[in-house]
């Protein structure tokens, strides 16, 4: 019992030599520290704190000898590089999320077979917040083996007008008809939103505007579900689910440049067609938007272009 609180905080390299099941090579990474956005509360917003990782891989033996070539081996590059791809992915709220991307990416070799991934914020007070998990390949809480990947999108601006129609629900079955998976946009409504002189107060009000509006349009039809994350469309897009989009959270943990004018309804769908890499945008609108094929509000949508 008195070595438990030892071995809880031992190194991963020696967790990993405590708990192997026989002899494994292994690679490690210690004590990396970088500068990253990341964390649930307000205070972590909007600035850099330091995060350090230590990782500890086992590795199945080689089958051939490696002969001193880099070619053959798993490279340490593996390791910073998961890093950074998880980081550069979206802004995240944890580091239990962080460290499973990472595990999940160093897994995706085929001589990975177990990783221990520990993760330590630096900066907030005078001690170090942390997560550690060990994650096994094949195992229960290893990779998932063929991920079924999501057709692209559509997506359509519905403007007020277009929102308020009794013609919405007949526009909807046109665009379905399609047979592409949709991610609905809208604009705020007309009613004046909360003015605040902080600026990131006053994007986050106008982000929510932008939202009570999605919910707006949610109500007249049951086809519409409200999302907030990519995972969400991916999920909605595999089973045939329309969604309208709340860009709250897409928007303030983008880690590529966030759309700059929240009230351009053209700059908030082209921002979100690329980042989901749509296959077509429309703007179901009386006016025309740059970039988006135009569908006048007319009985029949000239969808045939």
């Amino acid at each position: 019992m008195d070595r438990e609180p030892t071995s809880a905080f031992a190194s991963p390299e020696e967790r990993a030599a405590a708990t192997a099941r026989g002899p494994r090579d292994r690679i490690s990474l210690r004590d990396y520290i970088v500068d990253v956005e990341i964390g649930a509360f307000q205070a972590e917003r909007g600035a850099t704190q330091r995060v350090q990782f230590n990782v500890v891989v086992e590795l199945a033996h080689a089958d051939e000898p490696i002969d001193d070539d880099v070619d053959r081996i798993v490279s340490y590059d593996t390791l910073t590089d998961a890093i950074a791809a998880s980081l550069a992915e979206e802004r995240l709220n944890l580091l239990e999320t962080l460290a499973e991307q990472i595990a999940r990416r160093v897994l995706s070799e085929p001589r990975a077979r177990r990783i221990f991934v520990r993760i330590e914020k630096l900066d907030r007070g005078p001690f170090r917040l942390g997560v550690e998990i060990m994650r096994e390949q094949g195992g229960a809480e290893g990779l998932t083996p063929v991920e079924v990947l999501a057709p692209p999108p559509a997506v359509v601006f519905v403007s007020n007008a277009a929102m308020a129609d009794a013609r919405f629900g007949g526009w909807l079955d046109q665009l379905e008809s399609l047979g592409i998976p949709l991610i609905l946009t809208v604009e705020a409504s007309g009613i004046a939103a909360p003015q605040s002189a902080g600026r990131m107060a006053q994007r986050r009000i106008d982000l929510l505007a932008i939202e009570q509006n999605a919910w707006v349009l949610a109500g007249r039809d049951d086809r519409c579900l409200v999302v907030d994350s990519r995972t969400e469309f991916e999920y909605a897009a595999k089973t045939g689910q329309t969604t309208v989009w709340a860009p709250s959270k897409m928007v303030l943990d983008a880690v590529e440049p966030a759309p700059h004018d929240l009230g351009d309804p053209g700059q908030m769908l082209g921002w979100l067609a690329t980042h989901m890499e749509a296959v077509a945008r429309y703007a179901l609108s009386d006016q025309a938007i740059d970039g988006a094929v135009h569908l006048p509000l007319v009985d029949d949508l000239p969808l045939g272009g």
